[in-house]
């Protein structure tokens, strides 16, 4: 009888155990469901449309990452027969979310980018054509403008900052033209860095992120967007568990610039800064992550115009405890111009602040990746070893060499006994490919060469003015 009892007690406790394991699930069920509900109402299908051009035959179509003639799988547009009269319209496909009743939408730049014609799909299934495209490249955001003659549901932005590692999300948008998918998920990780990610930190979840979902809002469980879904880390295209978003703090600030302004104003010191590693931070005496190191002062700049020195550790700007070099970057690029900021450095071993009147940042300045460096002045010790000079380029370039349609980095200068001269590297030409990484600016050459060893052997894919595509390997003797 007593070991009757005894079994007996066991299952019940058991079964009490699991009753009330049963009872969590359901309640986290309902908190999807309720979440779900109260934000798809807001998210829109964004279609896109690419007219075709009248450009040279050999050129690639216009607003394509890919290129012509490439030694690559998939990477032409051209297709058997086809002329570039000939050439069918192309469309897109992306994801948005309403943040106002009367027709804003935020979504991303890449989604809109090169489009003669943007439509949004509501959730009824309601159309309307895109009155108005505002965007920033450098964040990848935009806002879009309709007209309806009623009020639309509309989303709150949370507060991204927030967040911790293993809070609970939901991505919401439009994966492989799918209508309004929702997948569930955790904050993975915060402050990631994506070569792609110019001016943002991003926050990583492991919420299923398809092509479509760009755009689409990262929500919480409190029912606000707090990010917006951009990109994945992937192998094969498709979804394995890494996906990113722009924390909606960021998206605040660029799309309230873009609805009043119509561009975005961002602040900028005139540093190059590097984070402070262990055994710095050891010489330093100070802990790692506590701050950062002033690694140059660029002349004519507002650092140097406050006296900012080489070696000067930043711990604080604008009030705001500084962590890590895109930290710093954001507070700075987020103060208000013309303003007086006080940052509070360490100096020789000793503490001090210093007063720094920011001003406008310049066209092009800071774009390779780390905080405000000038892409001109920052140039990869491996490109100094081709011996070339490099460039943006611009209109007169394009109608010079026939680049309509093209991106990449110019080549400005090749110095004669250099190793890229050696390899037949001339001046206007243009580097379109560092391996299979698509190359579009000056600086993102100067970063892709960063991780490359001329040892080993780099590959390039290169533009001639003559209209034709060249390989090229560069290899170290």
């Amino acid at each position: 009888m007593l070991m009757l009892i005894i079994a007996s007690l066991g299952v019940s406790a058991n079964w009490a155990d699991e009753a009330s394991d049963i009872a969590s699930a359901k309640t986290l069920s309902r908190a999807f469901r309720a979440v779900s509900q109260r934000i798809i109402p807001t998210v829109v299908k964004i279609k896109t449309t690419i007219r075709p051009r009248t450009f040279r035959s050999d050129s690639a179509l216009p607003g394509s990452n890919r290129q012509p003639d490439s030694p690559f799988e998939n990477f032409s547009d051209k297709a058997p027969g086809f002329t570039p009269s000939d050439a069918p319209e192309r469309s897109g496909l992306g994801s948005g979310v309403i943040i106002d009743a009367k027709g804003i939408i935020l979504t991303n730049y890449h989604v809109v980018e090169g489009a003669d014609e943007v439509l949004v799909e509501l959730s009824d299934g309601k159309q309307f054509r895109v009155a108005d495209v505002k965007a920033d490249e450098q964040s990848d955001l935009a806002v879009l403008r309709i007209k309806a003659d009623y009020s639309l549901p509309a989303a709150i932005l949370g507060d991204s900052d927030k967040l911790e590692i293993g809070d609970w999300v939901l991505a919401i948008g439009h994966p492989f033209d799918l209508d309004l998918t929702v997948s569930s998920g955790i904050i993975s990780g915060k402050a990631r860095v994506l070569p792609t990610g110019r001016r943002a930190d991003f926050l990583q979840t492991d919420a299923a992120i398809n092509p479509g979902n760009s755009g689409g809002p990262l929500v919480n469980l409190d029912g606000e967007v707090v990010g917006i879904n951009t990109a994945i880390a992937s192998n094969n295209g498709g979804y394995q568990g890494v996906g990113f978003a722009i924390p909606a703090n960021l998206a605040k600030w660029v799309t309230q610039q873009l609805i009043e302004k119509g561009s975005v104003e961002r602040a900028y010191l005139g540093v190059r800064i590097e984070e402070i590693r262990a055994q710095q931070a050891e010489e330093l005496g100070t802990d790692p992550g506590k701050g950062v190191l002033v690694a140059e002062v660029f002349p004519d700049t507002p650092a140097a115009k406050a006296g900012l020195r080489k070696n000067d550790r930043i711990l604080k700007f604008a009030g705001h405890e500084v962590h890590n070099p895109r930290q710093l970057q954001e507070y700075v690029e987020q103060a208000k111009l013309g303003t007086s900021q006080i940052a509070q450095i360490i100096r020789d071993g000793k503490p001090q602040t210093v007063q720094v009147v920011v001003s406008s940042l310049p066209r092009n300045f800071g774009l390779a990746g780390t905080i405000l460096q000038d892409p001109k002045l920052m140039v990869s010790s491996t490109v100094k070893e081709l011996g070339i000079k490099i460039a943006d380029l611009t209109k007169a370039d394009i109608e010079r060499f026939g680049y309509a349609g093209f991106k990449g980095a110019l080549i400005k200068e090749v110095e004669p006994d250099g190793l890229a001269a050696q390899t037949g590297i001339r001046s206007g030409m243009l580097v379109m490919q560092v391996e299979k990484k698509a190359i579009r600016s000056a600086a993102e050459f100067n970063t892709a060469m960063r991780n490359q060893s001329l040892s080993m052997g780099v590959m390039l894919l290169i533009r001639t003015p003559d209209g034709g595509n060249r390989l090229v390997q560069l290899r170290k003797p």
